[in-house]
């Protein structure tokens, strides 16, 4: 399994992107999909994920509201929506597949190379 992020670059305060999360072969029915993000000199932190059987999605509370996490099943994709964008959302964003309900890292089994997204002040 291999996982391509992409959607990530430079913007604005306010502004907004959508990261896309292509992922190679099948994806099975209880797996999860999951979005983190690390912050120069900070830990990789939780942003959201969804089971792809049920599309049952959970956030990490300080986004909740802004960011949304969806999926395509038939292109293998899930995406990330990014609303009101600030500067402290400036990180490398990861997707990642694990089979379990967690917003643990080390419980994910494939990662995907990153993006890098930027705000601007």
């Amino acid at each position: 399994v291999q996982l391509q992020a992409s959607g990530g670059g430079l913007v604005q305060t306010g502004g907004s992107l959508r990261l896309s999360c292509a992922a190679s072969g099948r994806i099975f029915s209880s797996a999860v999909m999951s979005w983190f993000r690390q912050a120069p000199g900070k830990e990789r932190e939780f942003v959201a994920l969804i089971r792809w059987s049920t599309s049952r999605t959970l956030y990490t509370d300080s986004l909740k509201g802004r960011f949304a996490i969806s999926k395509d099943s038939a292109k293998n994709t899930v995406y990330l929506q990014m609303n009101n964008l600030t500067p402290e959302d400036t990180a490398v964003y990861y997707c990642a597949r694990g089979t379990q309900w967690t917003q643990r890292a080390d419980e994910y089994n494939y990662w995907g190379q990153g993006t890098l997204v930027t705000v601007s002040s």
